[in-house]
C-alpha cells in the first residue's frame, strides 16, 4: 500500500533522571507543535511511592509502566503527526518493550556526565525522584549498541540552546529519511 502522507513519528526522550528529558522535550514540542507525554505520569502509584521514599525501582516495578508507555506510543503514532514521550528507557530490554508493535518510534538519548546531572538533580525541587538514586540509574544504564539504529545520542554537557538545536536537527533528519527526502 502506498501512502500519500508521511508516516507519523514518535520520539522517546531517554536518559537518566536529571538529563533534561522533560525540559528538552517540552521546548521541542512547543517549537514543532508536537504532542507531548511525560511517561512519569503513567507510573503506577506504587512506583511513585517507592521512588518518593528513596527506593529505586526494579525490572518488575518497571514492566507495567513500560507496557503503558508502549500503549501510549501505539495510540500517539496513529493520532499525531509528531509525538514526543519522556521515558528513561535505561536498558535495551526496556527500549525493546517500547519498540514492540511500534514501527515508527525513535529514541533521543540525552547523555551526560554523572557530575553534571547530579548537580541538576540537587537543584531540582518538587519531583518525586531522589537525587541519591542517580547512582542506581547510572549502574543499570545500558548505552545503545550498534544494532539500535533508531537511537540518536545528544550530548547534554553543553548549553541548553545547543542541545535543542541538535535535537531539532535529529528529528528533522529522521523525518526527511522516512519521507525519502535526502
Amino acid at each position: 500500500m502506498n501512502r500519500s502522507y508521511p508516516p507519523h513519528r514518535v520520539f522517546i526522550f531517554m536518559g537518566v533522571s536529571g538529563s533534561g528529558k522533560s525540559t528538552v522535550a517540552t521546548a521541542v514540542a512547543h517549537q514543532l507543535n508536537a504532542a507531548l507525554l511525560d511517561g512519569d505520569f503513567l507510573h503506577p502509584r506504587v512506583n511513585i511511592a517507592k521512588m518518593s521514599s528513596g527506593h529505586p525501582l526494579n525490572d518488575n516495578d518497571r514492566l507495567p509502566w513500560l507496557q503503558a508507555i508502549n500503549d501510549a506510543v501505539f495510540a500517539m503514532q496513529r493520532t499525531n503527526e509528531l509525538s514526543l514521550i519522556v521515558c528513561s528507557a535505561l536498558k535495551k530490554t526496556y527500549r525493546n518493550i517500547l519498540r514492540n508493535g511500534n514501527s515508527n518510534v525513535s529514541f533521543i538519548y540525552l547523555k551526560g556526565h554523572f557530575e553534571t546531572i547530579q548537580a541538576r538533580l540537587q537543584a531540582r525541587k518538587g519531583h518525586f525522584f531522589q537525587s541519591n538514586m542517580l547512582e542506581t540509574q547510572f549502574t543499570i544504564l545500558e548505552n545503545p549498541d550498534e544494532d539500535e539504529k533508531d537511537v540518536w545520542i545528544i550530548d547534554i554537557n553543553q548549553p541548553l540552546q545547543n542541545v535543542l538545536t541538535a535535537t531539532l536537527k535529529v528529528i528533522e533528519g529522521v523525518k526527511k529519511n522516512i519521507m525519502g527526502v535526502v
